[in-house]
C-alpha cells in the first residue's frame, strides 16, 4: 500500500537530510504523528541513518552503579525513592564494597563510562571517597562520571579536580509539580557543570503517555541549548505505589520516535558524543541511538534494591545488543573502538 507524505512533513526531512537545524514548531509537529504511522517510520529510519553516519556507526556502553537507597525528599512520583512510595530498605555502600563491585564492569574494555549514582540527599564527602578509592583502579580509557543530586560550583570543581569528567542532570517532566524540586536549582546545576568544564548527560525523561509534543520538545531542546555531551530520551515506568500509575506507560515504538526526535534535534550540536536510550531496546538502537546502560545496585526504575537481578542488563547484554542491532564496535573513554561481543562470545 502506497502512502504520501505531506509537502511539509516533506520538507522537514528534506532539511534534516540536509543536517539543517530544525525549529520547535517542526519538532512538535514530528511528535504528533501516531508511532505506527509511516511518518514516524520515516522518522526513525532518517535518525537512524544521520546517528550512524555522525558516530561512525559505533556504540557507547556506560555502566551505572547504584551506590545507595533512601526515603529520598524529592518524593518524586516516577522515582523507586520517593520518600511516600518507596519500599526500599536504606543502604549505603562503603567505597571498598563499591570498589569491588566496580570491577565487574571494568573487566570489560568496551565500557565508555563509569557512573557513580546517589541520592537527590547526597554525602559529598563520601563521594568524594568513593572516586578516590576507584581512582586506584580506574583505567585511563573509562570515564568516571556522576548521576546525582543538585551541587555548587565549588563541588563541580572537587569533582573535576578528583577525575570526574562528566554529570548526569536532568530538568525532568513535570518538575515542581510530580517532584519536589525546584525547576530553577536543576537548571542551575546545568548551567554549574557547564561552566565548570564537567560533559553533560542529559535525557528527555521521564516519558508518560500524558506528555504532550509541546512539552517533549521543550525538555528535548534544553539539551541543544546547552550543547549535551550525551542526550537521550527515557520513557516512565510503571510504579504501582505512585500516583502516575493511573496515566499507564508508553510504548517502546513511541519511545523510539522521540529518540529519533532527540537525534534530528541535536543537528548541529558539535559537542553530542552519543545518544542513548533508556532502558535499553532494539528498537531505539535503530532509530538514532547508538547508547545503552548497564546497571548495577540500586535504580530509581526499579523496586529492588540490585537491578542486575531484575531490571538491568549487564554489559554482555549491552554488547550482544549493540551488535544485533547493528553496530559492530564500541567506543571506549579514549573513543578508540573495541570489537563487540555476540552472547558473551568473540
Amino acid at each position: 500500500m502506497s502512502h504520501t507524505f505531506s509537502s511539509a512533513f516533506s520538507k522537514i526531512m528534506d532539511r534534516a537530510s540536509a543536517g539543517e537545524i530544525l525549529n520547535r514548531t517542526e519538532l512538535i509537529s514530528l511528535l504528533q504523528y501516531p508511532e505506527i504511522s509511516p511518518e514516524a517510520d520515516r522518522i526513525r529510519t532518517l535518525a537512524s541513518q544521520i546517528s550512524r553516519e555522525r558516530f561512525q556507526n559505533r556504540g557507547v556502553i556506560l555502566g551505572q552503579i547504584g551506590y545507595e537507597t533512601a526515603p529520598c525528599p524529592g518524593n518524586c512520583q516516577f522515582c523507586a525513592f520517593a520518600r511516600d512510595y518507596t519500599t526500599l530498605p536504606e543502604k549505603y555502600q562503603t567505597a571498598e564494597e563499591i570498589r569491588i563491585v566496580a570491577a565487574d564492569f571494568l573487566a570489560h574494555q568496551s565500557l565508555f563510562a563509569l557512573f557513580l549514582m546517589g541520592m537527590h540527599d547526597f554525602k559529598f564527602d563520601h563521594l568524594l571517597d568513593i572516586i578516590n578509592t576507584l581512582s586506584e583502579v580506574l583505567r585511563s580509557d573509562i570515564k568516571l562520571v556522576v548521576n546525582i543530586g543538585d551541587f555548587t560550583r565549588s563541588q563541580a570543581n572537587e569533582l573535576r579536580a578528583a577525575g570526574v569528567s562528566g554529570a548526569y542532570h536532568v530538568l525532568r517532566l513535570g518538575e515542581g509539580e510530580v517532584t519536589q524540586l525546584e525547576p530553577v536549582r536543576r537548571r542551575e546545576t546545568i548551567q554549574i557543570l557547564r561552566e565548570a568544564g564537567l560533559e553533560w548527560y542529559y535525557c528527555c525523561e521521564p516519558i508518560g503517555p500524558e506528555h504532550t509534543p509541546e512539552e517533549l520538545v521543550d525538555q528535548i531542546l534544553l539539551g541543544r541549548e546547552f550543547n549535551a555531551f550525551q542526550h537521550a530520551a527515557m520513557r516512565r515506568v510503571l510504579l504501582p505505589n505512585s500516583p502516575l500509575a493511573r496515566h499507564g506507560v508508553i510504548t517502546e515504538l513511541r519511545l523510539a520516535q522521540i529518540t529519533a526526535v532527540v537525534a534530528l534535534a541535536m543537528i548541529g550540536n558539535d559537542e553530542l558524543r552519543s545518544i542513548a536510550v533508556h532502558e535499553p531496546n532494539p528498537l531505539g538502537l535503530c532509530s538514532g541511538a547508538n547508547a545503552v546502560y548497564a546497571e548495577i545496585g540500586s535504580n530509581p526504575r526499579d523496586l529492588t534494591g540490585q537491578t542486575e537481578k531484575s531490571r538491568g542488563h549487564s554489559v554482555v547484554d549491552c554488547e550482544t545488543m549493540l551488535r544485533e542491532c547493528g553496530y559492530p564496535v564500541a567506543n571506549n573513554g579514549n573513543f578508540s573502538p573495541v570489537p563487540l561481543c555476540q552472547n558473551g562470545l568473540r
